[in-house]
């Protein structure tokens, strides 16, 4: 390994990438709907990538499986949210297969890092979805294995591993009932898939490209969402030795929903949603030192991104009817009786009913 050659070179990679998530933070943001609509997607894979910049610039390592531990950990550690703790295990899984290598990165060793990288994303998910970024590295990984054997130069693959990434992230909504009636594509995808367009330009030499242009509006429906079942987002670190990442998972299940637990026996990362966040801190206790807290109120994040869209929209839509009465009555009295709850719409519906 030559230390200064391998380190400039993860530098610029990653600081590429992170720059291009930077760019696009607020717009992943916006998209983010699923799985829950607390709107830090963005936010959340910038902090993790930038975690990754902050351990490569403070290794020490003097040798590729070192350094890769380094990069691993660092993600780990600095993992925000589900999208960010699903990362870093791309991370990691892409990192083992490169650092087994003494020569420069090839497409055929690049095939094997994706899919890696795929292989560990969807192994830390209990239940794996499609129509998120599970999808779309599952898809960059058959790419590049499909493109491994044609001896095309790594800019090149890199190239077109953004091209395929656009059209799998395209096909999220009809993966996912919940993107397709917001009208967005996955927030997760789209945030990995800049990722990739930051390796690609620091590979290829070309500058990081400009957050795309606006697209269309924000639909009503992609605004307005219905609140996450828990209100808390918990995440925590628990370190200590002989760690049983299962029997975790096992316990920390019945307090929520949205749950990773990623790492190995001396350091696991944890990600709920609940709405007990000190039952799930007392269970990290109970195994280990617990560290990295944070505790989110996606209700109050739901609210921020809906007030924060609606802002910016000229003339802002009203928020769509979930529920309606019909209310059929003998009598003025009644009429008056049933008009004095209703909302000034349903009054008026009502009272057309009720002349009628």
């Amino acid at each position: 390994m030559n230390r200064e050659r391998d380190l400039a070179t993860i530098q610029a990679v990653v600081g590429a990438a992170l720059a291009s998530l930077e760019a696009n933070r607020r717009r992943i943001d916006d998209l983010n709907v699923y799985p829950v609509p607390d709107g830090d997607t963005g936010t959340n894979l910038t902090m993790t990538v930038r975690a990754v910049a902050e351990a490569v610039d403070g290794s020490a390592a003097s040798d590729r499986h070192s350094l890769a531990r380094d990069v691993a950990r660092g993600a780990l550690m600095g993992a925000r949210g589900n999208s960010g703790v699903i990362l870093s295990q791309i991370v990691r899984g892409a990192v083992d297969v490169l650092a087994e290598s003494a020569n420069g990165i090839e497409p055929r060793l690049a095939a094997r890092a994706l899919r890696g990288a795929a292989d560990a994303a969807y192994r830390a998910v209990r239940r794996p979805v499609e129509g998120t970024m599970l999808s779309v590295i599952r898809e960059l990984a058959e790419e590049a294995e499909a493109r491994a054997s044609l001896d095309a130069a790594l800019a090149e693959l890199l190239v077109d591993l953004v091209r395929r990434g656009e059209e799998a992230l395209a096909r999220t909504p009809e993966q996912l009932e919940v993107l397709r009636e917001a009208g967005v594509v996955d927030a997760g995808g789209a945030g990995l898939l800049e990722l990739v367009r930051g390796v690609a330009s620091a590979v290829s030499g070309e500058p990081v490209p400009e957050a795309p242009p606006a697209a269309e509006p924000l639909t009503v429906e992609a605004i307005h969402q219905e609140l996450s079942r828990y209100r808390y987002c918990t995440v925590f670190l628990v370190e200590g030795p002989g760690l049983d990442r299962e029997e975790l998972e096992r316990e920390l299940e019945r307090l929520g929903d949205s749950l990773l637990v990623v790492g190995d026996e001396s350091a696991l990362k944890v990600h709920v949603h609940t709405d007990d966040p000190g039952a799930a801190l007392s269970l990290g206790t109970a195994v280990g030192a617990i560290d990295r807290v944070e505790i989110a109120n996606m209700h109050e994040q739901a609210h921020a991104r809906e007030e924060r869209l609606l802002a910016a929209v000229p003339d802002p839509p009203a928020a769509p009817a979930r529920t309606g009465v019909v209310a059929v009555v003998a009598g003025a009295g009644n009429r008056r009786l049933f008009e004095s709850l209703a909302e000034p719409v349903g009054r008026f519906a009502s009272s057309r009913a009720a002349r009628r």
